[in-house]
């Protein structure tokens, strides 16, 4: 009997021991923050913090209806009264240890929580704390709670902070000026496969009859959607004009997608490219069957040899009717196919694919760019250098702001 007296006596006394401590909290009010640029109001903002405050359990925390007399009668704490000296007299009228504000601003893709805890018998400061939060005002409340637990010493939630915390990544395009960065590009390129071939056979024959390296003059157009302090992504159009020092007109036409790197400005850019070329049904004696020099034969040019070699042919020849043998009638291995390069042919639209690798130097507004490229098609291409200038004359805002 006189162990459950004790026992008894014992929960009492801990009880009244746990009820001395919490009448012995400090108590504390929360003033009507200050709000720009979020769509909350200062009253549903200060309902927030009472609600962390309570959560804490560090504060006796006047709500609402406990501040109502007081705020009805002194119509100056309802709206601006932000700084230490009204607070303070706000919280005597409330007769607070504590009165908290703050402000809550939206800036652009982040949301600044700014909060002061004012001593009112000093009428002094005692804490206060900022902290910049990703754009997630829906989280208003969560940020609340990191912000207080911050300035108040208590442990914050690790990914509760990470999630909401402010992201400071690097500038992109809709905040960093672009460059316009035209200007003309000459080069010379050698050319491989049966662009060779094609430049370096005879003219009687459909080539061009040129040494297989050509020289190249155009321009570029470039115009940047993307840009970092350490980064660009580009979109490059450059057109351009080959062999004009051999009496050639071979015009292309170039778009490419680059990225451009760090501050010593190497870049990256490959992408499609269009041009013309002349084309013909054809095969080449690569037996000299017909030929002694590995001839071309368009379909004209085998026409033309067939009715020169065997129109007298009788095994050719019906009722006075001749009928020109086939190449693979004489040789299995001929047959006519569309094959580029024969200036005699048709014009036609050609696709290639190019991959450019190269540096820009700089020296004040000027820029150098200097590119090595290698452009693929079927059954050839081209492998060059291309050298270009332009100055900077003017930036601007990716979005015209």
């Amino acid at each position: 009997m006189k162990t459950i007296k004790h026992i008894l006596a014992t929960a009492l006394l801990f009880s009244s021991l746990n009820g001395f401590a919490q009448t012995s909290n400090p108590t504390i009010a929360v003033a009507n923050p200050n709000i720009n640029s979020i769509e909350v109001k200062p009253e549903i903002a200060a309902k927030m913090l009472r609600l962390e405050l309570i959560k804490l359990g560090n504060f006796i925390v006047l709500d609402e209806f406990d501040m109502a007399d007081v705020l009805m009668n002194s119509p100056q704490f309802t709206s601006g009264c932000y700084g230490q000296n009204c607070l303070a007299v706000m919280g005597k009228k409330l007769n607070v240890d504590y009165i908290l504000c703050g402000s809550f601003d939206g800036f652009g893709n982040k949301i600044v929580l700014t909060l002061k805890l004012i001593d009112v018998k000093t009428a002094t400061t005692f804490k206060s704390a900022m902290r910049e939060f990703d754009n997630q005002e829906m989280e208003l409340q969560r940020m609340s709670e990191v912000l207080l637990k911050e300035m108040l010493g208590v442990e914050v939630p690790k990914e509760l902070a990470e999630r909401l915390a402010f992201k400071n990544e690097p500038i992109t395009s809709t905040n960093v000026g672009r460059i316009k960065n035209n200007g003309p590009r000459i080069g010379y390129a050698y050319l491989f496969g049966s662009m060779n071939e094609f430049a370096t056979r005879s003219e009687s024959q459909g080539g061009l009859g040129i040494f297989p390296g050509v020289s190249m003059i155009g321009f570029q157009l470039e115009g940047q959607y993307v840009g970092t302090e350490n980064f660009s992504a580009l979109v490059e159009g450059l057109i351009n004009v080959s062999g004009l020092e051999q009496g050639q007109f071979l015009p292309s036409i170039t778009i490419m997608n680059g990225f451009r790197f760090g501050k010593g400005g190497w870049e990256l850019a490959f992408g499609p490219g269009f041009g013309v070329k002349p084309t013909s049904l054809g095969f080449f004696d690569t037996d000299n069957s017909f030929s002694s020099n590995q001839q071309y034969f368009s379909q004209s040019d085998w026409d033309a040899y067939a009715a020169r070699e065997f129109s007298d042919d009788p095994q050719y020849s019906t009722n006075g009717v001749f009928t020109a043998p086939t190449p693979s009638d004489l040789n299995p291995k001929y047959n006519f196919d569309r094959r580029y390069g024969d200036t005699r042919g048709d014009w036609k639209l050609n696709t290639m694919f190019v991959f450019a690798l190269g540096r820009t130097f700089r020296a004040g507004a000027l820029n150098i760019p200097v590119n090595l490229f290698y452009s693929s098609q079927k059954g050839g291409g081209m492998t060059g250098i291309n050298v270009g200038f332009n100055v900077q004359k003017s930036k601007r805002t990716i979005n015209g702001i």
